[in-house]
């Protein structure tokens, strides 16, 4: 082996430690008795197994919103990352959705319910869904996770009629071993394995044997004189059981080609017409377990678009649902045990939530709400996460390109406030987290009034961020077709107003409102072009930590009613109101609210005190941009605004200084030549008006 390739011994050893020692040895069912006592976990049901899954890769709890955050969401730790979910929303849901889980597993109702993600599409709800299906799949394959089923062996040497064929015969359904139990004798074990289980829930078990299992047991049990133990002894194995979506095994994703001429038989099973000829048409050993339900057994059931379908199919769900069972058509009824999944958007669930015939179905389903992302800085993090899933070429993304985007996306999916206190890009940055100790924002309230005031809830209408992904991939594949090496908010913005109506899922009655939160982010965005250039131009680390301290003196002497000692003279005066007002302005604080920013940097620098953390007013957000805001006022006039908005004067030093400063700001050089151009000549034309 050279560098960094393996070799197949190396990648046939690789895959061998990822598989279960036992996956494929063969056990007695004294061994799994002997077992689920030392480890009752291994018979849990559907619901108990999918609620430890969640716990088993890692869980934090957010106290101030009362919500858990689920690692296999928040962080991917199979896929490095890879399928993050973002945004506080988004965790509510997931959050809500395992609740649902755990109450199931408790067998508090939800249980007997479909659990039915719905929201817009793009919001994330079929993605959470494979999620699911594919840790899932792993938990199985880990020793916390493990699950048995068995098979019939030897069939042939008692049944005369037996299909050589069918010599031996896997559990159809995948049913856990202790169904082979009679259920007198299976209570009396269930009692003794709860006694012995740690975990919020117990062990119950009251399915019956698949209808052909059903078959073997009666013809077995009559040869052997009804001795169990023969039985089980000479006819059964115990295997290991693992989830796999592709192998339709304890996983099943369900979508019927043809949603005007569905059957049934789709999702309970058929006839297995190869076996009539040899078993005859009422015989359970020619039924075809086949059914979406039937491979779901055990584990998840994944419904796509689920209120597709027509309202006589969707009758199906009724009694998988609330009575756990299967009733295909000619044959006995089928004991199920599955966490139903199903995934809708919201023209359907309208549709179906208004009809009255749909009454006894909407009454199994248990709705969870996935609504977009409303703090953009998350919604940002979704396009940050694409680019760094994808091919993407050799270009620089510049800053604010994908919060501007996101902001975008935000002001289409949030409700308008109701108070003319707060503006709809004040709301969104509130939603942002962008809230100050002196601001006025009740976020709480807020988000309650959007919620009486939406249609179903807030963040279930608006862009999509599949459009917002899909400008931004034909913004960079546009960038490199011009050699342009960097991708800047300006190029986006232009493909968001080129083919905003172009956009199929946008409704037209939406366009004029969407153009005005458009020009809503362009300004957003110049304000922070120009904080950026005016940074560049003016920004001096020593200069505002030494105006921050003189700030701050003043203001814990205006507090504390003192004096404080003059720089020059060294005599004792007041507060300099003057310079206190000329940092305060900067960030537009009245007169009436100067006491309370001063008591809220006060405090924080008590804090900072406390924990043993020296004063920087680097640390303070809007400290920080106050002062330096005032030292460009300070500094702008001796600042060549001619060479600022020259584009023939590149080469200067003056202005690759500039470069450079924008360049420490994360800018690629040619990005930082556009922001000097587009931010730089609006600064100075600003300036030079004065």
């Amino acid at each position: 082996m050279s560098g960094d390739t393996e070799t197949l011994d190396e990648l046939s050893q690789e895959y061998r430690q990822s598989m279960p020692e036992d996956l494929r040895e063969t056990k007695s069912f004294e061994w799994y008795l002997d077992e689920v006592y030392a480890d009752p976990k291994i018979a849990r049901n559907a619901h108990q197994r999918v609620a430890d899954m969640f716990d088993h890769y890692g869980t934090e709890y957010d106290e101030e919103t009362g919500v858990v955050e689920y690692r296999l969401a928040s962080e991917d730790p199979l896929h490095d990352g890879e399928n993050r979910f973002f945004g506080r929303v988004v965790h509510e849901s997931i959050h809500e959705f395992v609740n649902k889980v755990k109450s199931g597993a408790r067998r508090l109702g939800p249980e007997r319910r479909i659990k039915l993600l719905l929201g817009p599409v793009g919001s994330g709800k079929s993605h959470f869904d494979k999620q699911v299906r594919k840790y899932f799949e792993d938990y199985t394959l880990r020793d916390e996770g493990r699950m048995y089923t068995f098979r019939w062996t030897n069939l042939c040497s008692v049944i005369d009629d037996q299909d050589p064929a069918d010599d031996t015969v896997r559990s159809p359904m995948n049913q856990d071993p202790l169904v082979l139990l009679p259920q007198e004798q299976r209570e009396s074990v269930i009692e003794g394995i709860n006694e012995r289980l740690d975990a919020p829930y117990t062990i119950r078990n009251e399915q019956s044997l698949d209808p052909e299992s059903e078959f073997y047991m009666d013809r077995l049990l009559a040869h052997y004189e009804d001795d169990l133990k023969e039985v089980l002894a000479n006819h059964v194995e115990i295997v290991r059981l693992t989830a796999d979506e592709n192998k339709r095994q304890a996983l099943e994703t369900f979508e019927p080609k043809d949603k005007k001429n569905q059957d049934e038989t789709e999702l309970t099973g058929d006839v297995n017409y190869s076996k009539i000829a040899v078993y005859g048409e009422s015989d359970p050993r020619a039924f075809d377990y086949s059914g979406a339900f039937c491979n779901a057994n055990r584990g998840v059931f994944s419904g796509e678009e689920l209120l597709k379908l027509q309202r006589e199919f969707l009758y199906d769900f009724l009694h998988a649902t609330q009575e756990q069972t299967i009733k295909p058509k000619s044959n006995p009824r089928i004991d199920i045990d599955q966490v139903i999944v199903g995934r809708t958007n919201m023209p359907e669930y309208k549709d179906k939530k208004g009809d009255e015939k749909m009454e006894a179905f909407n009454d199994r389903t248990k709705r969870i709400d996935f609504p977009y992302v409303l703090s953009y800085e998350n919604e940002a993090d979704i396009y940050d996460k694409m680019l760094g899933n994808a091919d993407v070429p050799d270009i620089h993304v510049e800053p604010h390109t994908l919060e501007m985007a996101g902001l975008f996306g935000v002001l289409t999916r949030i409700e308008e406030p109701d108070t003319e206190l707060v503006d709809l890009l004040q709301k969104a940055k509130a939603y942002n987290g962008e809230v100050d100790e002196a601001d006025d924002i009740d976020i709480k309230k807020l988000r309650d009034e959007a919620e009486s005031k939406a249609e179903i809830g807030e963040g279930m209408d608006g862009i999509s961020p599949r459009f917002i992904g899909d400008e931004i991939a034909e913004a960079i594949m546009d960038s490199k077709h011009r050699s342009r090496g960097f991708l800047s908010p300006l190029t986006v913005f232009n493909f968001f107003e080129e083919n905003l109506e172009h956009h199929g899922s946008i409704p037209e009655e939406n366009f004029d409102r969407y153009y005005r939160y458009l020009e809503t982010v362009r300004e957003e965005y110049r304000e922070r072009a120009i904080e950026d250039v005016r940074h560049a131009l003016a920004y001096d680390v020593d200069e505002i930590q030494r105006q921050g301290e003189k700030y701050m003196d003043h203001v814990m002497a205006y507090i504390d009613d003192d004096t404080v000692e003059d720089e020059l003279t060294g005599r004792e005066q007041e507060p300099d109101e003057t310079f206190l007002r000329s940092v305060e302005e900067k960030l537009e604080i009245p007169e009436d609210r100067k006491d309370d920013f001063r008591q809220e940097v006060s405090n924080w620098v008590s804090r900072r005190a406390r924990e043993g953390e020296a004063f920087n007013p680097q640390d303070n957000e809007r400290l920080r941009r106050a002062l330096e805001r005032k030292l460009w006022e300070d500094k702008k006039h001796n600042i060549n605004f001619s060479a600022l908005v020259s584009a023939n004067e590149f080469d200067d030093d003056e202005r690759n200084q500039w470069i450079d400063a924008l360049i420490e700001q994360g800018y690629s050089e040619d990005g930082a030549r556009e922001v000097l151009e587009f931010a730089g000549a609006e600064v100075a034309k600003s300036e030079l008006e004065e």
